[in-house]
């Protein structure tokens, strides 16, 4: 607004200004019509210089005195001309005032307008004239009180309450001038004109917009190129703020013209099959651009362009990766696909989980920060996001504010490179120097010894109660400076058993001796010092000290009441036999096996713990807990074998030998003993002792048949026949019985006097006519060994008939008596199929007496397919099935007979109806080897192995598979297996075994031969 309105308060004024009159700013010279203002015959102030504010104030002091009629004008133009001399002469005594202050203002100043002046006027224009600047731009000058020092002070700083009607209605014709005045420069610059400026009435300031200065080079850009555009530099960003966060890339966003110019060459390119495409991804829709300055939406995509824009990218991006010297690429070729698939790319709901974890923990930490876990587990979520750099931040913020836990230090130290993280424990040292962790962790990252000795040492002087620490030195360090360094850790830390021991085993025997003393007298209730005392003793081949030391131990120990269990001893005795001392668990044996155990229950606890202690591999501990229970308990049978089988297994022949003898001695009525001593010394090749054991058994055990026997054997094998048959003679004598019978008619057989075998048998028969196998070797001897005629037939059956009339329930004389009348061609008494009819009437008959038995059921099965009637044994076998359902023997003959396709799912049903019978599991290893499965099959044979070991056929089975599949080495580890077992049972083990042409073979040579009639039944198969 162009008046002038005074503000401030009257209780300022001090003295008035030049040129004051009275009354003058409030109208006091009354009010004037226009009729009454006279025609002015001079200008306004007389004959006054305009800039000498003297004849300004005497002009207007004369017409205000003179009652106005000396000029000739009217009293309002007095007025007015008075107001502007007032005016006038403040400008120039402000003006005056800052030459004197501060030189000549320059051109086109405006005071205050540098604080902003100009936004907080009172609605003043420049100069109080009618032709003022634009609406909301001031152009200063002297008509404001804004800023003005010297106005504040003056009388004419009142409040608006002072002005009258006759002002307001000036103001409104100012104001509407100013509007008037305004639109028309408004028009102005609508129609373009750029250089019109408007002056204001105290000096014609230009009022033009910001923006209108720039609108010629706008309207230049157009014109710009895309390589000028281009070449454009980025704008950079050097504010502190954003310098831990700048961009990698800036961009600069392009202008409408290229924007535009784009659209248009994509069109083109699209339109002439993508000559000009190149990156642009959008195209603009036809119609929807309406003018050609400004770009408006409706875009579509464009299919080319995306494929353009992609391998525009991928320049772009191997353009990056290109040595800039070069201009050789430095992209790995073999390592740049690898190095894409080992990018992690996190998943949606483990970015939610990342920062669900980092709000919950970071309001661990505003809650208790002191706590160290809170940010340690802050530390690692950073660190499980990939943010290796802020979880460095997280954890050295936390070293601030927790500097007494030593885990967020140790964290801080494995975030961190291996220089930093030294310097990080080196704080963390100073700050808690008692702390074990840090200077330990400080040690591992040295590389070199001497490095970690000094940081060790500093650790030491820091903390010299520390075990650990001396532990971590000493390890360091030779023997000599490692026994320095003990016996001052001993003086330092006298309560650590450790240091004590280690320096004795360090230390001469003399040395070492003076070293257990002292530790026993600082541990007085340490059982490891006396175990220790024990073994320096044993290791100078001191027995009878062992047993001293330890005797003494348990006493000192039960004296200063120091709690040992009868458990914890006996875990010393074995901890001492692994660490090379047995005298040493012997002794603790020897003293405390009996602690805490009733006398009722002294041998099987002893037994027991015999058998845990083998089972553990302790052979000398067991050893010496039986030798001690044998020594309470001697007449103990149990005992005595349990100690036999652990030197048999364990133990030398001398230690068998020694057991053996000491058994014999405390039980010369047990045979077992005599009989396992003598054949042990025969097989070691000592005949003569064996007899002489022998002979003593003899007159301990005269009628004894096991020990009659033993010696028949000895001399049966030996090659010693007719001394055998004296013996076999004296037996019968002396101790006659039904096995004595059978060996001597055995011996017989062998020696080819059949009919003195047959006469053997029928005089034991004739005492013994219960006992099968004496028919079941008559019987033989007249089929097999005698001519094949009607005669020794007819014989054959009698001693099978009278063997299943004295023996009905025994299944093998009922199978050996079908299997003879099956062969009744070869005797010449009838056909085969008369042979095989009565072999099965036989078979039938025996099933009736003997029900649900799988032998015979296998055995008249077995006739069938010999005989050619495979749908009657198909027939058979399912009744057997039902009768013997769960019966390995018919389940394995099943699945080996079944067809091809079969085989698998009976194999199936086989395992689920016996999942452990050692014949099934054959057969389903069997079925393996067929198909080629050659480690399967080797698993299955292995384990039908162990399932029954005494069970011939299985070894035989899959002895011959390694034959035929096997390497030289898996051969012998089988038949090396078969020898420790040495089985007994089995068909067809049976078979060679008990032949009489393999009397005498070995278990190796019997495996063989069983072995080479497998492999002839599967060549008939294939």
């Amino acid at each position: 607004m162009s008046s002038y309105r005074p503000g401030g308060s009257r209780s300022n004024i001090t003295q008035a200004p030049k040129g004051y009159v009275p009354g003058l700013g409030r109208g006091a010279a009354g009010f004037v019509t226009r009729s009454d203002v006279g025609p002015a015959t001079g200008p306004i102030g007389g004959g006054a210089d305009d800039d000498d504010p003297l004849g300004a104030s005497s002009t207007l002091a004369a017409s205000s005195a003179g009652g106005g009629g000396a000029t000739g004008g009217s009293r309002a133009a007095e007025l007015r001309a008075a107001k502007l001399a007032m005016q006038k002469m403040q400008r120039a005594q402000q003006q005056q005032q800052q030459q004197s202050q501060f030189g000549q203002a320059p051109v086109g100043y405006v005071a205050g307008a540098g604080r902003g002046a100009s936004t907080y006027g009172a609605g003043a224009d420049v100069g109080g004239g009618a032709d003022g600047g634009p609406v909301g731009y001031d152009g200063g000058g002297g008509g404001g009180d804004n800023g003005d020092p010297a106005m504040e002070s003056s009388l004419f700083s009142g409040t608006n309450e002072q002005f009258d009607d006759d002002d307001d209605e000036a103001d409104r014709i100012y104001e509407a001038i100013d509007e008037r005045m305004s639109s028309k420069r408004r028009k102005q610059n609508d129609n373009g004109n750029n250089n019109t400026s408007n002056s204001s009435i105290g000096g014609g300031i230009s009022s033009s917009a910001i923006g209108d200065q720039f609108r010629e080079l706008k309207s230049k850009l157009a014109s710009v190129t895309e390589d000028e555009w281009a070449a454009i530099p980025d704008v950079g960003d050097y504010s502190l703020r954003h310098k831990q966060k700048r961009r990698e890339d800036v961009f600069t966003p392009l202008t409408d013209s290229l924007l535009e110019s784009r659209s248009k060459l994509n069109s083109d390119a699209t339109a002439s099959g993508g000559r000009y495409a190149m990156s642009g991804t959008m195209q603009v829709i036809d119609g929807t651009m309406t003018s050609s300055s400004s770009l408006t939406g409706g875009y579509r995509t464009n299919l080319s362009g995306l494929a353009e824009a992609r391998s525009t990218v991928m320049t772009m991006s191997l353009d990056k990766m290109s040595d800039s010297v070069s201009g050789q690429t430095v992209v790995d070729p073999k390592g740049y696909l690898t190095s894409l698939s080992n990018t992690k790319i996190a998943s949606a709901a483990e970015v939610g989980d990342i920062n669900k974890a980092r709000l919950l923990l970071k309001s661990v930490r505003d809650t208790n920060p002191k706590h160290g876990p809170g940010w340690i587990a802050s530390a690692r979520v950073e660190e499980a996001a990939g943010k290796t750099a802020q979880a460095r931040k997280l954890i050295m913020e936390g070293c601030e504010i927790c500097p007494d836990n030593e885990d967020v230090w140790l964290e801080a130290a494995r975030l961190h490179q291996v220089d930093q993280a030294k310097t990080i424990l080196a704080a963390a040292a100073r700050r808690l120097p008692t702390s074990v962790k840090v200077f330990l962790r400080a040690a591992d990252l040295e590389n070199h010894d001497h490095a970690k000795k000094a940081v060790l040492r500093l650790a030491l002087e820091a903390n010299p109660t520390s075990v650990t620490l001396w532990k971590a030195a000493i390890e360091l360090e030779d023997a000599d400076d490692a026994r320095v360094l003990l016996a001052v850790a001993v003086e330092k830390v006298p309560h650590s058993v450790e240091m004590w021991l280690a320096l004795a085993r360090l230390e001469t025997y003399e040395n070492a001796r003076k070293v257990l003393n002292q530790a026993r007298k600082h541990l007085p209730t340490e059982r490891a010092v006396w175990i220790a005392a024990a073994k320096l003793e044993e290791s100078q081949n001191h027995g009878d000290m062992v047993d001293r030391i330890i005797d003494k131990a348990v006493r000192s120990l039960d004296k200063h009441d120091a709690i040992v269990s009868r458990a914890q001893w006996l875990k010393e005795a074995e901890a001492a036999e692994f660490a090379g001392a047995p005298l040493t668990s012997a002794a603790i044996v020897k003293c405390t096996l009996g602690r805490g155990v009733d006398d009722e229950d002294r041998q099987r606890t002893w037994a027991d713990d015999a058998n845990a202690a083998l089972s553990r591999n302790a052979v000398a501990t067991a050893r010496a807990m039986l030798a001690h229970s044998l020594a309470t308990f001697p007449t103990k049978r149990s005992l005595w074998l349990q100690a036999v089988e652990l030197e048999r297994k364990h133990g030398s022949a001398s230690s068998l030998d020694e057991v053996l003898a000491a058994a014999s001695e405390r039980l010369p009525r047990t045979e077992i003993f005599w009989l396992v001593r003598a054949k042990e010394r025969w097989l070691a090749g000592e005949v003569d002792k064996s007899r002489s054991i022998l002979t003593e058994a003899f007159k301990a055990n005269p009628d004894s048949e096991p020990v009659w026997l033993a010696a028949v054997k000895l001399e049966w094998e030996t090659g010693e026949i007719e001394r055998a048959r004296v013996l076999l003679t004296r037996a019968r004598e002396r101790a006659p019985t039904a096995r004595i019978y059978m060996k001597s008619a055995l011996l017989e057989r062998q020696c080819r006097e059949y009919d003195k075998a047959l006469a053997l048998l029928e005089e034991g028969l004739r005492q013994y006519p219960t006992f099968a196998k004496m028919y079941m070797m008559g019987g033989q001897i007249c089929s097999d060994d005698l001519a094949k005629d009607r005669d020794n037939l007819d014989r054959a059956r009698k001693f099978y008939q009278r063997g299943i009339q004295n023996c009905p329930d025994n299944v093998v004389l009922w199978c050996l008596t079908s299997n003879l009348e099956e062969r009744v061609a070869e005797y010449g008494a009838g056909s085969s199929n008369a042979g095989v009819t009565k072999a099965r009437s036989l078979l039938e008959l025996a099933r009736l007496k003997n029900a649900k038995n799988p032998e015979l059921w296998l055995e008249a099965i077995r006739l069938e397919r010999r005989a050619g009637n495979e749908k009657l044994a198909v027939s058979l076998m399912a009744r057997a099935l039902q009768e013997c359902p769960s019966s390995g023997l018919l389940l394995a003959e099943h699945i080996s007979c079944s067809p091809r396709v079969e085989q698998k799912s009976k194999s199936a049903e086989a395992i689920k109806r016996r999942p452990d019978d050692p014949h099934v599991i054959s057969a389903v290893a069997s079925l393996f080897a067929s198909e080629r499965k050659h480690e399967k099959a080797r698993k299955w044979f292995e384990r039908a192995a162990k399932l029954d070991s005494d069970l011939g056929d299985s070894w035989a089975k899959w002895y011959a598979f390694e034959l035929d599949a096997g390497t030289e080495e898996s051969q012998a580890g089988v038949l090396q297996s078969c020898i420790t077992a040495d089985p007994k049972h089995g068909e067809i083990w049976c078979s060679v075994s008990k032949a009489m042409a393999n009397r005498g073979n070995t278990t190796a040579d019997n495996l063989r031969a069983a072995a080479q009639i497998v492999l002839g039944k599967l060549q008939k198969l294939n």
